[in-house]
């Protein structure tokens, strides 16, 4: 139903189901890890409205603590993480792991480089209600291209309404005044809520 790539290494789709709905994997030598793709096979889709919430455990030899790397869907069947950064950023978004959530996983190794990934097939409207830390939010292109037009249209759009024209010319100008405005309240905007422009 799952696997995984890794640059350089072969696809893994041996998932170990620890529960109805949890599948872990471990990820060897993850300190050489910087990304890794999560994507379903097509073989299974998810139930209706569900999709599958993607967790990863730096390695430790106590019982894993789980953080909340992003998700797959139906219509978004694979995403690439970054996962170079979780270690460094561990300690700082403590309340974000999810020490229990696999519980019915007893990670048997020995081998104190690997990590865990372990997908959870959940409600859609819970998935949504989810916060990735910002640096290993999922890297797509889309989702940059996206953001970018939207910010431009919403520039132009501002700009041209305060358009004036200029006395003998058929040339028409913006005042600088009216581009930092914008410029500042955009910037505030994405600091209340970066995600405002979705």
């Amino acid at each position: 139903m799952f696997s995984i790539l890794i640059a350089g290494r072969l696809p893994q789709i041996n998932f170990q189901q620890v529960s109805e709905t949890q599948f872990v994997i471990p990820v060897s030598d993850v300190d050489n890890v910087n990304h890794l793709v999560v994507f379903m096979t097509g073989q299974i889709p998810f139930p209706e409205n569900f999709g599958g919430g993607v967790y990863f455990s730096w390695p430790s030899t106590e019982s894993p603590s789980w953080i909340y790397l992003g998700k797959i869907t139906n219509t978004k069947p694979s995403a690439i993480f970054k996962i170079n950064k979780i270690k460094d950023i561990e300690s700082k978004i403590s309340s974000s792991l999810v020490p229990s959530l696999f519980s019915g996983f007893q990670h048997q190794t020995a081998i104190p480089t690997d990590g865990l990934l372990g997908i959870s097939v959940e409600p859609l409207t819970q998935l949504e209600q989810q916060i990735q830390p910002h640096d290993i939010t999922p890297s797509t292109v889309a989702s940059n291209v996206e953001f970018v037009s939207k910010m431009l249209n919403n520039f132009v759009n501002y700009v041209t309404s305060f358009v004036q024209n200029v006395p003998g010319t058929s040339e028409q100008i913006v005042p600088l005044s009216i581009i930092q405005t914008w410029y500042s309240n955009f910037q505030r905007r994405m600091a209340e809520n970066p995600n405002f422009w979705k």
